[in-house]
């Protein structure tokens, strides 16, 4: 999938290790794991739902995101970038065709 980045600061932190253990710290592993994870994968069906990375979509102020788990209880949050998003007859999602993101924050929302 390609990646895109909320900001050029946020981009310039995920690519670049130095920054990205400065800012992240014991975080910094499992980030550069879900991240080439991402860049990897032909869409977003193919990130597995289960543990470790956990693919899941959230609600309430973050309808529409997503996340996968980094290390508890930290969280990569993206979001869907394909223009228009693809969507099933249903009007849900079609994650097969999902092929870009646009990577938001590394957070804890709980």
């Amino acid at each position: 999938m390609e990646l895109l980045f909320a900001s050029e600061a946020l981009r310039k932190r995920m690519e670049d290790e130095k920054a990205m253990a400065k800012a992240y710290g014991d975080r910094t592993k499992p980030l550069k794991l879900r991240l080439a994870l991402l860049s990897q994968a032909v869409s977003l069906a193919d990130i597995p739902h289960t543990p470790p990375p956990r693919r899941h979509r959230l609600g309430g102020t973050r309808e529409g995101q997503y996340a996968v788990d980094l290390r508890h209880p930290w969280r990569l949050i993206f979001e869907p970038a394909n223009d228009p998003l693809p969507l099933l007859d249903d009007g849900c999602l079609d994650l097969s065709a999902v092929t870009k993101v646009r990577i938001l924050e590394v957070t804890d929302y709980h």
